[in-house]
C-alpha cells in the first residue's frame, strides 16, 4: 500500500487546526509546562534550515511532556520589529508593514506544513501595537523605579525623591551609577533640571553615555551580531565605535538576586556556570590613581587590592575620554593613528582577538598607595 504522505499530513494538520488540539487551556488539575522557542525574524522570503532545526527538537519535547500528562503551553511568534525587517523592505523597495505581513503569512504556512504543535492562539508579533504597548509599559515602570539594596527590590522613584527632600543621601543604599553625597538643603535648593539629572543616576532605566556600533549609512546603532569585520552584516556598510547617549538598564543591581534564584532552577551545572559568568558579579575595591602633572584621577575596580604594589602600567580603553585629555603633544600623532585603526572593531571582536596592542600616551600614573618615587606608564590599548 502506497504511503501518501501529502494527503495524510494535510488531512491531519487540518484536523489539528480545526479542533485547536494544541491550545493550552487553564486546567489546575494538570501540571503546567512551558516550552518557548526563539521567534524568527520575518525578514526573508521564507524559513531557512536553522529555524526548523531548533523547532523540531523543542516540538518533540513538547509532545513528550503532553504524553506525560502535562498541560503544555508551546507558543510561537515573530520578532518583527527592527532593522532586519526594515532592511528587507529597503532591499525589495516595499513598505515594511507590507513585507512583514506577507513574510509572516509565508512563515506560518511553512511551519504548519512541518506539523509543529504550536498554540497559535498565543501568537506574538512584536510589531503589533497590542504587543509593544506592554514593552513600553514595562520601560516606564523601570524608568519610574530605583533599586533599593536594603529592601532588595525596586521601589518607586517618588519614594527616593521624598527621602532626598527630607534627609539627602543619608541612609540611602541604592543601586546607582555614581556614589553621590548631598544634604536635604542642597537637594531642595536645586532646580527641577538638576534634580532630574541626579535621579537619572538612580533610575533602573536611565540615559547614559556608552560605546555603540554606529553605522552612518544605515543611520542606526547595530548590535554586535549585526557587525562583522568592521562592516554591517546587512549591506556591508562601514561601522565605527562611537560614544553616544543611550537608554540603558541597570540590570547589574539584580545580580545578587539572579545568582541566588538560579539555585532554584532545574538546569545543568554547566549551564548555571555559564549564566554566573554572564552575570559577572565580583567583589572587590575601587581605587583611584592620580596622574602626574594633572588633576585627573583614574578610578579602577580590582578584586585583588593587594596586587597594586606590583602595578607596572595603566591601560585606558581607546574610547575613554581620558585618552585625549592625557595624551602629550609628542605622542598625539601615534595615539590618533592607533585610535583610527581600532575604531572599526566591535567590543566582541576586540575580545576575540587575543593579540595585545597599545600605544604610549606620554602620561604617567601615581600609585594610590603613595610609594615614594613610583610612577607608571599610561597606555591606550585593547
Amino acid at each position: 500500500m502506497e504511503y501518501n504522505h501529502k494527503e495524510i499530513e494535510s488531512r491531519w494538520q487540518k484536523f489539528w487546526r480545526d479542533n485547536d488540539i494544541y491550545k493550552a487551556e487553564i486546567n489546575p488539575a494538570k501540571k503546567k509546562f512551558y516550552v518557548l522557542d526563539m521567534f524568527p525574524y520575518p525578514s526573508g522570503a521564507g524559513l531557512h534550515v536553522g529555524h526548523p532545526l531548533g523547532y523540531i527538537a523543542s516540538d518533540i519535547y513538547s509532545r513528550f511532556k503532553r504524553l506525560q500528562g502535562f498541560n503544555v503551553l508551546h507558543p510561537m511568534g515573530y520578532d518583527a520589529y527592527g532593522l532586519p525587517a526594515e532592511q528587507y523592505a529597503i532591499q525589495t523597495g516595499q513598505h515594511p508593514e507590507k513585507t512583514t505581513t506577507e513574510n509572516i503569512a509565508r512563515y506560518r504556512s511553512q511551519l504548519d506544513k512541518i506539523g509543529f504543535s504550536f498554540d497559535w492562539s498565543r501568537e506574538v508579533r512584536t510589531c503589533d501595537p497590542g504587543y509593544y504597548k506592554w514593552t513600553q509599559w514595562a520601560f516606564m515602570q523601570m524608568f519610574d523605579h530605583y533599586y533599593d539594596r536594603d529592601a532588595d527590590k525596586a521601589l518607586p522613584i517618588d519614594a527616593l525623591t521624598e527621602r532626598f527632600a527630607a534627609s539627602g543621601t543619608e541612609g540611602v543604599n541604592a543601586a546607582c551609577g555614581k556614589e553621590l553625597n548631598f544634604t536635604a538643603e542642597e537637594w531642595n535648593s536645586w532646580d527641577e533640571r538638576r534634580q532630574r539629572e541626579v535621579l537619572m543616576n538612580y533610575r533602573i532605566a536611565y540615559q547614559g553615555e556608552t560605546m555603540v556600533n554606529w553605522c552612518p549609512a544605515l543611520g542606526t546603532v547595530l548590535a554586535n551580531d549585526e557587525v562583522s569585520e568592521g562592516v554591517s552584516v546587512r549591506g556591508g556598510h562601514p561601522v565605527e565605535q562611537r560614544v553616544m547617549n543611550q537608554w540603558c538598564l541597570r540590570v547589574s543591581a539584580y545580580a545578587p538576586r539572579l545568582l541566588a534564584d538560579m539555585e532554584e532552577l532545574e538546569w545543568s551545572d554547566s549551564l548555571k556556570e555559564t549564566q554566573r559568568n554572564w552575570i559577572g558579579r565580583s567583589e572587590g575595591a575601587e581605587m583611584r590613581f592620580g596622574v602626574k602633572d594633572s588633576d585627573v584621577e583614574l578610578e579602577i575596580f580590582t578584586t585583588r587590592a593587594d596586587t597594586i604594589f606590583g602595578v607596572t602600567f595603566m591601560v585606558l580603553a581607546p574610547e575613554s575620554a581620558y585618552v585625549r585629555q592625557l595624551v602629550t603633544p609628542e605622542q598625539k600623532e601615534a595615539v590618533e593613528k592607533y585610535l583610527d585603526e581600532v575604531k572599526h572593531k566591535t567590543e566582541r571582536e576586540r575580545q576575540i582577538d587575543k593579540r595585545v596592542s597599545g600605544v604610549f600616551t606620554g602620561a604617567y600614573a601615581i600609585n594610590p598607595l603613595r610609594v615614594p618615587g613610583c610612577t607608571w606608564v599610561i597606555r591606550s590599548a585593547t
